[in-house]
């Protein structure tokens, strides 16, 4: 079973040439470093506009069968960030524990992180999940917070992801326990072959 991600970065000005996206090439780097599971990425670069979102969404999910959604860019609170709201316009049921953990990532480099509104929903077989749009923040919001010794201060969110894709029955994804080690019960865990 090939795990399949769709990639998409939300942003008028990059969409339209303006400036380079970083948020792609940031998470498809993240991913490569992250995942020990063989994946292929599915990229969409858009314009901030509800019915492109929620077209793109559901392209990926329903046409080109992703088993993860990440999106990056246009979750704040101005005008043009509605990215959650369309993320909430496709969603069968949303995962709200992954926009809480978000913003307390967040809250630990800046007050402003109370402003985001991302959200985690499940579309069908897929989870969607919107990320920030810096890749540093991409990065800190994936595999969450370490001191100087590497400890985990605050568990990043995609710790849950590969339990969370098990569970919808998409493939069995295994991790880089030195970037984020992927959280199962026991009873969750494949025998090593």
């Amino acid at each position: 079973m090939t795990f399949r991600i769709g990639l998409v970065s939300v942003s008028d000005r990059a969409s339209q040439g303006v400036y380079e996206d970083k948020g792609i090439p940031a998470l498809e780097q993240w991913l490569h470093n992250a995942l020990i599971t063989p994946f292929e990425t599915v990229t969409r670069l858009i314009a901030d506009e509800q019915s492109v979102i929620e077209a793109t969404l559901i392209e990926l999910v329903d046409e080109l069968a992703c088993d993860l959604v990440l999106t990056t860019g246009g979750t704040g609170p101005a005008l043009r960030d509605v990215t959650p709201d369309a993320t909430l316009a496709v969603a069968d049921r949303e995962m709200p524990g992954f926009g809480e953990q978000m913003r307390q990532i967040s809250l630990k480099f800046v007050p402003t992180a109370i402003l985001s509104r991302q959200v985690g929903v499940i579309r069908k077989r897929c989870l969607i999940l919107n990320l920030p749009g810096q890749p540093k923040s991409i990065r800190e919001t994936l595999e969450g917070l370490k001191d100087g010794l590497d400890h985990v201060i605050v568990p990043g969110i995609f710790a849950a992801v590969p339990y969370c894709i098990q569970l919808l029955e998409g493939p069995y994804i295994e991790t880089r326990a030195d970037v984020v080690a992927a959280f199962r019960p026991k009873s969750a865990i494949k025998p090593q072959e």
